[in-house]
């Protein structure tokens, strides 16, 4: 099956209606919802903004794929009623907006924790020092899915829980949620948390994943680690591989496309960056639908 392409709504321009206009323009029919939506997050949108967007994404025929929130990134030393108040405390105002908004899935955020240089497996950290962290994403998964969404749960990139796929891996075993959430693997995020990305790594995680997110980014000589920011057809990681292998198993039904992290890198050409990577992203689809 040909994947549809999704990228985040800011990528289309600050003001949200013209970024409704420039996805029409890319020829997309999806979005992904994020920030920048009348100044606000997805979580904190009113019922009047709720409105107006979904009249802006009828008109232009676009619909919603994922609701990119932000709920569960924070380090989980804060403790659990810190989460249970800042985190599940959003999640109503989130539902209310996905019954007008419509989108498939609702996204969380895999967690921070402050102790991340010190451990070697988060999950069995969690279980010994913060069990509780299960139980708030159970009832967080259990809510989403009972009022009648998809949820998935993506790695982040800054002192993230997740750090390989066997603590990834280890943590949805915990969790014990099969069929109710699945993993979006954001591969850049995963690399600067140290895992460079590899059809090894992807084959490690493939049973669990549902959406994948691509960005590119470059190394610096001989060194794995991420340095550069770049277009993904200029990536040192194997983009075309691990996606057309992803497209071949059917795991992401829709590939969303998001900015890449790193430092600029002198003389290299950030210009149209998305357009680029829109086009890359397309050709590749192409090959693998048509091989």
């Amino acid at each position: 099956m040909e994947p549809k392409i999704t990228m985040l709504n800011s990528m289309g321009g600050g003001d949200f209606t013209a970024a409704m206009d420039q996805f029409v323009r890319w020829g997309l029919d999806v979005v992904d919802l994020k920030d920048g939506i009348y100044g606000k997050s997805i979580g904190d949108l009113t019922e009047e903004e709720t409105d107006t967007a979904a009249q802006a994404l009828q008109e232009r025929n676009l619909s919603v794929y994922c609701f990119s929130t932000g709920l569960f990134y924070e380090d989980i030393e804060y403790g659990e009623q810190h989460f249970r108040d800042r985190h599940l405390g959003m999640l109503d105002n989130i539902l209310r907006s996905a019954q007008k908004l419509r989108p498939l899935m609702i996204r969380l955020l895999a967690a921070q924790t402050a102790q991340r240089d010190h451990i070697v497996n988060s999950t069995d950290y969690i279980r010994e020092c913060a069990p509780w962290v299960f139980e708030v994403y159970r009832e967080a998964i259990d809510r989403i899915h009972d009022a009648g969404f998809q949820v998935t749960i993506e790695n982040e990139a800054h002192a993230c829980i997740w750090a390989s796929p066997q603590e990834v891996v280890s943590f949805y075993q915990e969790l014990d949620r099969s069929g109710r959430v699945h993993f979006t693997w954001d591969v850049q995020n995963l690399w600067q948390m140290g895992t460079f990305p590899s059809l090894s790594v992807y084959n490690e995680l493939r049973p669990l994943i549902g959406f994948l997110h691509l960005k590119g980014g470059q190394v610096q000589g001989a060194s794995s680690e991420l340095v550069w920011k770049s277009a993904l057809e200029d990536a040192s990681w194997p983009v075309e591989q691990i996606t057309r292998q992803a497209i071949a198993d059917g795991v992401s039904p829709v590939i969303c496309l998001n900015p890449s992290h790193g430092q600029p890198k002198a003389g290299y050409d950030y210009n149209n960056l998305t357009e680029r990577d829109l086009l890359y992203l397309r050709s590749i689809i192409w090959k693998e639908v048509s091989s």
